[in-house]
């Protein structure tokens, strides 16, 4: 396996790296019907539409109204029963954690490698997503968007690691299952990885990854 040489911070993204962004649908689906997945991809998708549209307009809403907002758009396409609404959004504040998640930040630790989070979620959410998850304390620091007030994949947000931690980007390993956040890390110079879980193709966005796990209890590997 490839190495990666002279990493100072491993940044992760949060929403599909390090917890199961389905998990919320899954976990409600014996309510809301066996196309569950389609609708939590519809709400994923247009989370991340509005995140992006929302930069691109400078009509900044934190990750929590755009959470709402995307999922009351997916049950209206999917025809979801509006009662359920509360109980997804409750369920979304407690992302199942992916099973590696842990002994990877906790080998990480051995080696004293600073890790944090970096992403789009607010500082309230991470708090309780990570809490939640009981690794909390296993992150040197959470990383939000909000300091910048505008979302991935714009340059800003990935200064905030190397702002904080007085850095090189080259110095920076990231990881992140969205390929658009891989490239946006990419091109800032960070040595960004790709966690790809399921097999997908990357976008066609001029950048390709150096590095690509399956999981991230490949990264302990590599480094």
């Amino acid at each position: 396996m490839k190495k990666i040489e002279n990493i100072k911070v491993c940044a992760f993204d949060a929403y599909g790296t390090c917890f199961d962004i389905n998990s919320a649908a899954e976990n409600l689906a014996s309510k809301i019907g066996n196309n569950w997945f389609s609708f939590s991809t519809t709400w994923r998708t247009v989370q991340l539409e509005y995140t992006w549209l929302r930069s691109l307009m400078k009509k900044h809403a934190n990750f929590w109204k755009i959470t709402e907002d995307a999922l009351d758009f997916a049950m209206d396409i999917h025809e979801i029963d509006k009662s359920h609404r509360n109980e997804l959004l409750e369920l979304y504040k407690k992302l199942k954690p992916y099973p590696e998640l842990k002994k990877c930040l906790l080998d990480l630790k051995e080696k004293q490698i600073k890790t944090c989070i970096l992403s789009n979620g607010t500082p309230d959410l991470l708090d309780k997503l990570t809490t939640h998850a009981k690794v909390q304390e296993l992150f040197d620091d959470i990383i939000s968007i909000e300091e910048v007030g505008i979302y991935k994949p714009d340059p800003k947000v990935y200064e905030l690691v190397t702002k904080k931690y007085l850095c090189k980007p080259e110095e920076v390993c990231f990881m992140s299952s969205n390929t658009w956040d891989i490239v946006g890390g990419g091109y800032y110079g960070y040595q960004s990885i790709w966690v790809d879980r399921f097999n997908k193709k990357f976008d066609n966005l001029g950048y390709q990854p150096n590095y690509k796990i399956k999981d991230l209890s490949d990264l302990i590997k590599m480094l």
